[in-house]
């Protein structure tokens, strides 16, 4: 049974920074690829940033050089480092892993429909 647990999340003004981590368990291979998303009130879940086995990663445009994914192999712990936070990055943030394999033609890693296993979420507040 595969678990993701969140951790990190919490309330900081604009400008200040914050890091969370996702703990994984429960698998035998280690997933193709893991990524961070996030959901504000009334609106879809965003793909924030995801990285793959090999370890590329892929960030969104609007956190592009602020965020950063990374990935501890060893300790089966995913994190996401999170500079610069503004107002418009409160959100509820979820942990993500996929075997999918090879990426599908035509999709964006960062799309939630290709990960079917999911944390509890990590509530992050930036104030201004």
């Amino acid at each position: 049974q595969v678990s993701l647990v969140e951790s990190g999340g919490g309330s900081v003004q604009a400008g200040g920074s914050l890091r969370l981590s996702c703990a994984a368990s429960g698998y035998t291979r280690s997933s193709d690829y893991m990524g961070w998303f996030r959901q504000a009130p009334g609106k879809e879940r965003e793909g924030v940033a995801v990285i793959d086995s090999a370890g590329r990663s892929t960030h969104a445009d609007s956190v592009e050089g602020r965020f950063t994914i990374s990935l501890d192999n060893a300790k089966n712990t995913l994190y996401l480092q999170m500079n610069s936070l503004k107002p418009e990055d409160t959100a509820m943030y979820y942990c993500a892993a996929s075997w999918m394999g090879w990426l599908p033609r035509g999709r964006s890693p960062l799309d939630s429909t290709l990960y079917n296993y999911w944390g509890q979420g990590t509530q992050v507040i930036v104030s201004s």
